[in-house]
């Protein structure tokens, strides 16, 4: 396999890549939307971050920062293509972001039953810290 491309992600891609995590992600969001995705490259140009092989699309990481901390959501690699390094090369460019940003640690959403995402994450040297819960509140009905 050649190395995947690592690029960020555009907005004419946003139909695209919610097409993507509806086949390669574990659960969805509030945001996953046209108007979330779009508001979010629109934002952060470079917080989106795909590998790519032969123009596909497959893998994605958001790497997050809001000036103070680094969060990771979606990272997702298209199911034929796992396990060929393709998480890690994500992770190691969204690491690369949040360095040269001045973050001092990442974070990461994780489903408690996503077994496979976990086994990524724990890979990537990150781990759970359970002393913390997710306290959400959605602010649109």
């Amino acid at each position: 396999m050649s190395e995947p491309k690592i690029r960020t992600a555009t907005v004419d891609e946003v139909p695209a890549l919610l097409e993507f995590w509806a086949r390669a992600a574990e659960g969805t969001s509030i945001t996953d939307d046209p108007d979330g995705l779009a508001r979010l490259i629109t934002r952060d140009g470079d917080a989106l971050i795909v590998a790519e092989l032969g123009g596909v699309v497959v893998g994605t990481v958001i790497a997050g920062w809001d000036g103070w901390r680094c969060h990771l959501y979606r990272l997702a690699v298209d199911p034929g293509h796992r396990r060929r390094g393709i998480g890690a090369a994500l992770l190691a460019a969204a690491e690369r972001r949040f360095a040269a940003l001045g973050g001092r640690r990442a974070d990461a959403m994780v489903l408690d039953h996503n077994e496979l995402g976990q086994r990524t994450w724990t890979s990537g040297g990150y781990a759970p810290e359970p002393q913390w819960s997710r306290w959400v509140k959605p602010l649109s009905g």
